[in-house]
């Protein structure tokens, strides 16, 4: 073969080779990539969809109460190819919907399948029109959301608004962790065309909704009611800017009741601030101030540091570090005194000799145990889990006021999930709110507790445990304790850092707690943010701690011990 002959051979091969290929990547660009958008297309060149809604799922409280469920009103709608009479139709339709008989008689004058006429129409309305037989209409269920209890348990409850595309839509709380499943699939009608673009008559197809499944709460309403009120009096006695109280079942870390001020109305949520929507429980990192201490000489027991009996020999003063001076919080000093007095008296030098004993490695290694820097796994929206520094940012006056609760912070829902480790014998357990899934044919999915790891062993926690029942029988809040039941508790007072300092009259106000303290059922924690009355936790937050704790034990009958 000559060389121009094999030369225009490989220019005509080339060419052949790259028409294909070109067809090739054209087909994969329109078959592949674009496949779903082009088949959206065709259905919409070949057919008229129109939407019908799913019945969201409800929510429910332990008891099967509904705190969020659907008020179900009417969408009257015609197909106007059927209607035989539709100047009648008209006038007859105005006067029971009280709208204007040419916009009616307009509708009804479209070239469609289906048509909407009138909406949020009563039970009574729709059998006023159904009585009329008129033929070529029919009625649709559309359904609003309804929470019977109001703003009770709003932030754990949410809400549903719209979207970007105007449907409904869960957001925060249950409603928007759950969206998805309580939402369900809505189902879609088509009116097809032929080729020529001409509507099939009588040719109408449906894909079938799915109803969204419902959810069961572990939350006790009663549990809840009284949480709420006691908190919202508190807050109003102490002349707080707000607070949280949260309430766990010990052995199972669901939870019972979960209460933020302020709050919000989930039905008229639109009305309130965004910022009312965060649940601070979940995404609030404060410094936890003395409730701390207990998982820092729970960590320290554990490792066979110290003892109960262990004694302090720096305890008799102020201790200084360099430029820092470290003091107790009413400047009293003991000396010699044991850890359990440590844990009494709240006692900051106490606690930072605990802290030098356990050391900065170790005392890392336990706040990681315990759930610190970590998200709790809580099935809510919104959870801050904030973060352990590296040992290698950490100074000696940092290992010093982490051991007391202050240049170190946690969510509410780290705090009680790690104390409540303690209550429970060692075991760091998933809170969780949801503890059924109901789907649309009514079958139960069981959400089972679920132990994350162990934070120290039974001794350990059975020792800190007495400390925690000394510390309320004999510390700073003993004047509101209950009396005659064995309730482990200890206080919290934390400064908030103002402008990179600490504002000695701005504080958090917590206790943190659990009971019966020999088998508990139940753990607790109250946050007063601001109190104004007193800064300190003695003074403010456990006395609505006890008083929860009051109902409690009257509401679930718990015996003296």
């Amino acid at each position: 073969m000559k060389k121009w002959e094999l030369a225009r051979f490989v220019l005509v091969l080339a060419f052949i080779l790259f028409l294909y290929l070109s067809l090739i990547t054209r087909l994969f660009y329109w078959q592949i990539i674009r496949a779903e958008e082009l088949k959206e297309l065709g259905e919409r060149q070949s057919s008229e969809v129109f939407r019908v809604p799913a019945v969201r799922g409800e929510i429910f409280s332990s008891d099967n109460f509904p705190l969020a469920t659907n008020t179900v009103s009417h969408i009257l709608y015609s197909n106007p190819k059927v209607v035989k009479d539709k100047e009648k139709s008209s006038e007859i339709l105005s006067t029971l919907l009280n709208q204007d008989e040419a916009s009616i008689s307009a509708l009804l004058e479209k070239d469609l399948f289906w048509v909407k006429i009138a909406g949020n129409l009563s039970g009574q309305t729709k059998k006023e029109i159904e009585n009329l037989k008129l033929p070529g209409f029919g009625f649709q269920q559309e359904f609003s959301r309804f929470y019977p209890e109001a703003s009770m348990a709003a932030h754990l409850i949410g809400f549903v608004g719209k979207d970007e595309s105007g449907q409904n839509h869960g957001y925060f709380g249950i409603e928007g962790k759950y969206n998805e499943q309580l939402e369900g699939r809505p189902g879609k009608i088509f009116s097809i065309r032929d080729a020529f673009g001409n509507k099939i008559v009588n040719d109408l197809r449906e894909d079938k909704k799915i109803d969204g499944r419902s959810v069961k709460l572990a939350l006790d309403r009663s549990i809840q009611f009284f949480t709420e009120k006691r908190l919202r009096d508190g807050l109003e006695k102490y002349n707080a800017e707000g607070g949280s109280a949260i309430v766990m079942d010990t052995a199972s870390g669901a939870i019972l009741a979960m209460s933020s001020i302020p709050s919000f109305d989930p039905k008229k949520y639109y009305r309130f601030d965004s910022d009312t929507y965060i649940n601070p429980v979940l995404s609030d990192l404060y410094e936890p101030g003395s409730t701390f201490k207990v998982l820092i000489m729970a960590g320290a027991i554990d490792s066979n540091l110290v003892k109960r009996d262990t004694k302090c020999d720096v305890c008799q003063g102020p201790i200084q570090m360099g430029e820092y001076k470290i003091r107790t919080w009413n400047d009293k000093y003991f000396t010699n005194p044991t850890m359990n007095d440590v844990i009494v008296h709240s006692d900051n030098t106490g606690m930072v000799f605990v802290g030098r004993k356990l050391g900065l490695k170790r005392m890392i290694d336990y706040l990681k145990k315990f759930g610190l820097g970590q998200p709790s796994g809580i099935d809510l929206q919104g959870e801050t889990t904030g973060y352990i520094r590296s040992e290698k940012s950490w100074r000696p006056i940092d290992l010093a006021t982490a051991s007391f609760g202050q240049g170190i912070s946690a969510t509410p829902i780290q705090l009680i999930s790690a104390v409540n480790s303690v209550a429970n014998g060692g075991k760091l357990m998933q809170p969780y709110v949801v503890s059924e899934i109901i789907t649309e044919d009514g079958k139960k999915i069981v959400i089972k507790p679920e132990v994350r790891n162990r934070t120290i062993s039974q001794a350990a926690a059975k020792m800190i445990t007495s400390m925690m029942v000394d510390a309320v029988e004999n510390g700073e809040a003993k004047w509101t304790k209950v009396k005659n039941y064995k309730i482990a508790g200890k206080t919290g007072t934390a400064q908030i850092p103002v402008a990179g300092h600490y504002d000695p009259n701005q504080t958090i106000a917590s206790f943190v707690g659990f009971f019966p303290a020999d088998n508990p059922r139940v753990t607790m924690l109250i946050l007063i943010n601001r109190p104004k009355t007193s800064i300190y936790g003695s003074e403010t937050a456990a006395p609505i701690f006890f008083n929860i704790a009051r109902d409690i034990i009257k509401y679930y009958n718990l015996p003296p011990n």
